[in-house]
């Protein structure tokens, strides 16, 4: 993490995430994929980040993280629980390989409704920004060197993968900054309720 983080006496400052979680059945399956991946292309990280569909990431004074959880759930109250269709694998060249999805433009608009909600209360300071996914996937294996690559997307650009979910939530997890353990901060349970926005709470 960046050392240049602006640290204030008595104020921890955590890494944030805020994740889609794929149920049960699912996740081992992909726990599965990512085990081979690790064992087939000598690659231990692909072990380490359990699966799931990241929204957003950023960084922030742990005081600000109640606001902020107000502000998810709200949007999370609002949202109608939607269908994820995961098919097959793509790459960001040269460094990570993940699994597919299809139907994007529900996990986009989610991510612009969140985005619209919470990016001033995500923003540290103008050096450390909340950061938007704009191509929702689901990591198998990333920071991969250029010879892991090489090897690994010609073979996986041939294996079929399917699976579906109705993600129903989402989940926020937190870490302290130089700390490898996330924590579950809270899960926001999509309701698709109307939501309305108190007087007073423009502010909050």
């Amino acid at each position: 993490m960046e050392n240049n983080i602006p640290l204030i006496p008595g104020y921890r400052v955590c890494e944030y995430v805020l994740v889609l979680r794929p149920p049960e059945e699912l996740w081992k399956k992909i726990v599965q994929v990512k085990e081979e991946f690790a064992e087939g292309y000598q690659c231990a990280q692909a072990r380490w980040g359990q699966p799931h569909i990241t929204l957003a990431k950023f960084v922030q004074y742990e005081i600000v993280e109640a606001r902020i959880v107000n502000k998810l759930r709200m949007a999370g109250m609002s949202q109608y629980p939607f269908k994820i269709e995961l098919h097959n694998y793509g790459s960001f060249p040269s460094h990570t390989i993940y699994i597919a999805i299809t139907t994007k433009v529900p996990v986009q608009h989610l991510v612009k409704q969140v985005r619209s909600e919470t990016q001033r209360l995500m923003k540290l300071d103008d050096e450390h920004k909340p950061h938007f996914i704009t191509e929702p996937h689901l990591t198998v294996a990333r920071k991969l060197q250029p010879w892991q690559y090489e090897k690994a997307w010609p073979d996986y650009s041939n294996k079929h993968f399917t699976g579906r979910f109705i993600a129903d939530g989402m989940l926020l997890l937190k870490r302290p900054v130089n700390e490898k353990k996330y924590q579950i901060v809270q899960r926001f349970a999509f309701q698709n309720l109307p939501v309305t926005t108190k007087q007073g709470a423009l502010f909050a």
